[in-house]
């Protein structure tokens, strides 16, 4: 609980929304960005 938010404040939910999203943004472009750094044959063969 913040003191002096009330539980609908539109500010609130429009910060955690950003947050969430910059959040998750995060965690798929960095495996991503390692994925494609990977030569495709060499990931083939390592299997």
């Amino acid at each position: 609980m913040l003191v002096g938010v009330k539980p609908t404040d539109p500010a609130t939910f429009a910060t955690m929304a950003v947050v969430f999203f910059l959040i998750a943004a995060i965690a798929c472009w960095l495996p991503a960005r390692r994925a494609a750094n990977l030569d495709p044959t060499v990931a083939l063969r390592d299997e």
